[in-house]
């Protein structure tokens, strides 16, 4: 390991790559072109965290494992922190507006509020404040 930051790349199967890429940017996401193509998009979320949006036969290439269906199966809930609750509320206003829909109310428990959406192919995705949070 170095010093440097580790970076995180979270990797998707997506059934159309296009609607993907409008969704996301629709949210406010960037994309980095160097490892963009018609397979896959890569989604930068902070300097240390990108999102490889894979269309689903090029996704297939990585696992031996079927592809779970998001929109009826639960694989994983992707949490990104929000510095406040209005944050929060903004980001899922965004989704919202781009077609995602919201599958729980907002959650208050007082230290952290959040909310989360589910994307055009089912993944989850939280927002989160969360009182004294490091950084």
């Amino acid at each position: 390991m170095t010093d440097s930051p580790q970076m995180i790349f979270v990797n998707l199967p997506v059934r159309d790559l296009e609607a993907s890429k409008a969704f996301f940017a629709a949210l406010g996401y960037s994309f980095n072109p160097t490892f963009t193509d018609n397979n896959a998009a890569c989604m930068v979320v902070s300097d240390s965290i990108f999102v490889m949006l894979l269309v689903e036969s090029f996704f297939t290439q990585f696992t031996n494992k079927p592809i779970s269906d998001a929109r009826t199966q639960t694989e994983v809930i992707i949490a990104l922190s929000a510095p406040s609750r209005a944050a929060v509320d903004a980001a899922l206003d965004k989704a919202l507006k781009a077609g995602a829909s919201e599958p729980q109310p907002a959650r208050d428990y007082g230290f952290m509020y959040q909310r989360g959406f589910q994307d055009l192919d089912g993944h989850l995705w939280e927002f989160a404040h969360m009182e004294g949070e490091p950084g």
